[in-house]
């Protein structure tokens, strides 16, 4: 499988928690992630997700996000070429972020549900 092109990520300074921001901080790439924790895996499961990510925002941010380590495409059918996406090990150490800030989101937003993301849009 072809190496994807490296999408540049510009950092602001070398603080981490600005620079995670910077890599996944952004309005889409989190629920990406969240969804993919949740068990999406094919472009459509995240066309669907309740927010209404934008077709063309959506592949950006996976290039983005194959390209920065942090999911790997996969293909699962030839005939038409379709893919999968997957969490690496550097996407999955994203885990204990994604609960603190789904706990926080418990805590301090009222109305909220932990269960996965369904809606209009959702699965």
């Amino acid at each position: 499988m072809p190496v994807p092109k490296p999408v540049s990520v510009t950092f602001r300074s070398r603080c981490p928690i600005a620079s995670t921001l910077d890599l996944v901080g952004d309005r889409w790439t989190i629920l990406i992630i969240r969804d993919l924790f949740f068990g999406a895996s094919r472009y459509s499961d995240f066309a669907r997700s309740p927010e209404g990510i934008p077709t063309n925002i959506l592949a950006s941010r996976l290039r983005m996000m194959e390209s920065q380590a942090l999911v790997a495409k996969i293909a699962y059918q030839t005939k038409p070429k379709r893919f999968a996406y997957q969490l690496t090990d550097k996407g999955k150490a994203l885990l204990p972020v994604m609960r603190a800030l789904k706990n926080w989101g418990m805590d301090w937003i009222p109305n909220r549900s932990a269960e996965p993301p369904t809606g209009p849009r959702g699965r």
